[in-house]
């Protein structure tokens, strides 16, 4: 990246703040020549010059749908990052960001013309438009996944990409209402959310704005309309305390700017929502920001307004000592008024204030790029974009990708402590094994508990700020995908999805490749046997990359382990090995109950070892085992080519849920009773639910974990020998 040179290290921080807040007018040619110069070098400004004539020539004859020349679009968006005293390179890639996706022009022109790091950049912020997609969420999903990843290497990429954004969101009135709609919702769900976890709060309101008067027109008239009527209620009351403070704050010789803060359309919007709470009692809170200027200030000021107006208790943050996900830092508390409502107060130096609106687009302002807030804004994206690459290679597609993401811009976190000392952030709702993922993939692999605050509690558990926790690992643990239902990180969730697809295709290849030997088998020959380059052949006839997706295919039940056995045969028919195909039938696949995820035990009959089995292919599912006697076999006996000939394998040590219906008599402590006689026969206790059959009579269903059907027999007699049992029974079908 290119460094901003010395005519940009003495920035009004104060200036960029005002117009983050409020967008400049339409910017033309001579504005933005004018904005560059006053940070950028002549010949900076001349490369931004010969951008824009070349962006001209490139988009010449094509015009928007608002009337204006294209040129226009590319124009406002440099402006926009002009005002933000961004480098030269990102000005002249956002006057090009659109040829490659709208003109002839090619990366390689780019790159010859500009230089690599702007055809990068350029690229980056295009569209897929050489790529067919089955559905819009789809594209939609390929083109955030291919700017972010863009992002990852050049952060520049997405300050382009939320200008862009910005500039489109200002000019939606010229698009259909349903155009209208979908992008900004697009907006408040993707982009208004980047732009909070890059710290960039003046874009991220602005595009909230925009966004929540596309969405919802009429709620957003309706409240603009309230918001100006309590205003001017409120003036009077706000002018009052703003002068009671910087009274108080003259009197401690402190010096500061205090400010009336406005509460944002979509802020308040969101609160009513979310509290469910009516207007005035959102609205009704007057809120006030002092900027001082140094970090040793903002504490003096803290003491300053809690000796003038007494804090709300627990209502106090310390975002300077423990910044937030983004690098925003400031002191957060909450007074109580004189005038009966609660006073918000915000204090903050001014480069924090700086870094709080533009975020990391604040790494420019200052020419060393050692200022406090700005490198530590920088250096907490730069964190989030590695995190981004990780869930990236692990996630499935790019829907999954953008389901992490959207999971990972939660705007809340938690702060917890390890057993070293050291402070780990997470969003809210995290739990202990969202944590054991934030600390390295291998302990989220291995965890099986975890110690908040010194006591055992179990991975699912939520933090809480403040607390401290150690994750317990053991070597041979793997993740659970129950722990899916629960993980709150996008990380944790990508990792554990990885995790459980690696391992079905693993388990899947392994009984695949025992399906097609017990069908080759038949032919005198197995798959060890047989020749490889043979094997080869008969993959490239069938249009099959390789001999595993084969076998994953077999042992997912997607596809038949006879057919493929045939295929091979096929080819291999000159081969010693291969004889014809004998008439009796191929041995039963024997089950163990550790083949994994491909291999299943429905609910609807509980089979166990001992019982009688059948098994039935079921695509993405593998093998399901059923005992004969169930109900739903009756349903597939028209799939004759799906049913497998199975049997128990022995020796079995695996454990397997079976279903029991006891009635008793209503009897104080029966439950209790019954449930350690079941712990007593070595049984675990998996699923209860009781029905009452009459004023006399209960009749509890069990579910729960045997060896098998002798050992379960065992159980049963001795449940019938309980006091209080009058009737046990095993449900089968």
């Amino acid at each position: 990246m290119s460094t901003v040179p010395a005519a940009s290290s003495v920035i009004n921080t104060s200036r960029l703040v005002d117009i983050a807040r409020h967008p400049m007018p339409a910017c033309d040619l001579d504005d933005l020549r004018n904005r560059a110069s006053a940070y950028l070098t002549s010949e900076q400004v001349e490369a931004i010059m010969h951008a824009y004539d070349f962006g001209a020539s490139a988009h010449e004859g094509q015009m928007r749908i608002s009337g204006e020349p294209y040129i226009q679009h590319p124009l406002e968006v440099a402006g926009i990052l002009a005002d933000m005293h961004m480098d030269h390179e990102t000005l002249v890639a956002a006057i090009l960001h659109d040829v490659i996706e709208d003109t002839d022009t090619r990366k390689e022109t780019i790159k010859k013309e500009f230089g690599d790091d702007v055809a990068s950049i350029v690229d980056g912020v295009s569209k897929l438009t050489q790529m067919e997609f089955e559905s819009y969420a789809e594209e939609q999903a390929q083109n955030i996944q291919k700017m972010l990843m863009a992002m990852a290497s050049d952060i520049r990429v997405i300050l382009v990409k939320l200008a862009d954004r910005l500039h489109n969101m200002r000019t939606l009135g010229a698009l259909s209402p349903i155009k209208r709609r979908r992008i900004a919702r697009e907006t408040l769900d993707i982009y208004a959310p980047i732009a909070q976890r890059l710290g960039m709060n003046g874009i991220r309101h602005e595009l909230e704005e925009l966004g929540f008067a596309a969405l919802y027109p009429m709620r957003y008239r309706v409240l603009s309309v309230e918001v100006k009527k309590q205003r001017g209620n409120r003036k009077e009351i706000v002018e009052k305390i703003r002068a009671s403070i910087k009274r108080r704050l003259r009197q401690e010789h402190l010096r500061a700017e205090v400010l009336g803060r406005e509460k944002h359309s979509y802020s308040i919007y969101k609160k009513m929502r979310m509290k469910r709470l009516p207007f005035n009692e959102v609205f009704d809170v007057y809120a006030f920001r002092i900027i001082v200027d140094s970090v040793d200030d903002s504490y003096r000021v803290l003491g300053a307004v809690h000796n003038l107006y007494k804090p709300v208790p627990g209502k106090f943050k310390d975002y300077i000592a423990i910044p937030k996900a983004n690098g925003y830092q400031s002191l957060h508390t909450v007074l109580f008024s004189p005038y009966g409502v609660p006073i918000e107060v915000q204090i903050r130096s001014r480069d924090m204030n700086a870094v709080a609106e533009v975020g990391i687009a604040a790494h420019w302002l200052y020419k060393s790029g050692t200022e406090g807030a700005s490198k530590n804004a920088h250096r907490r994206a730069r964190e989030w974009l590695k995190g981004l690459l990780e869930m990236q290679r692990q996630a499935g597609n790019s829907q999954e990708f953008l389901e992490h993401v959207r999971i990972d811009l939660f705007p809340d976190e938690v702060y917890v402590f390890t057993p070293k000392g050291e402070i780990m952030e997470l969003p809210a709702g995290a739990t202990a094994v969202d944590l054991a993922y934030a600390v390295h993939t291998d302990v989220g692999n291995h965890c099986v508990a975890a110690r908040i605050d010194r006591r055992l509690s179990p991975l699912r558990t939520t933090l809480r700020t403040g607390q401290t926790v150690e994750i317990i690992t053991a070597p041979g643990a793997r993740p659970n995908p129950a722990w899916l239902n629960f993980v709150v990180t996008g990380k944790a969730r990508s990792h554990i999805r990885h995790f459980l697809k690696n391992l079905q295709r693993d388990e899947a290849r392994t009984l695949g490749k025992r399906m097609l030997n017990r069908e080759l088998d038949l032919f005198g020959t197995n798959l060890d046997a047989l020749d490889p380059q043979v094997v080869q052949h008969a993959l490239a006839e069938l249009k099959i990359g390789s001999l595993d997706a084969v076998l994953e295919d077999i042992g997912l039940g997607k596809r038949l382990a006879p057919l493929a056995a045939r295929n091979l045969i096929a080819a291999s028919r000159d081969q010693d090995t291969v004889r014809e195909r004998r008439a009796d039938a191929a041995a039963p696949l024997l089950i163990q109950g550790t083949e994994g995820m491909v291999v299943s035990f429905p609910k609807c009959c509980h089979p166990i070892p001992g019982d009688p089995i059948v098994g039935h292919l079921s695509a993405g599912r593998g093998l399901v085992i059923h005992h004969q006697a169930c109900k739903n076999v009756g349903e597939f006996r028209n799939q004759p080519e799906k049913w497998i000939d199975v049997q128990w394998a022995k020796d079995i040590k695996a454990e397997f849920s079976a279903e029991i219906k006891i009635e008793v008599t209503n009897q104080r402590g029966a439950l209790a009773t019954i449930a350690a006689a079941i712990a007593d026969d070595g049984a675990n206790i998996e699923g209860l639910q009781m029905t009452e059959r009459d004023e006399r009579y209960v009749e509890f269903t069990f579910v729960i974990t045997v060896r098998d059907r002798l050992h379960l027999a065992q159980l049963i007699r001795r449940l019938r020998a309980v006091k209080h049992v009058s009737r046990v029974t095993r449900t089968k079908a």
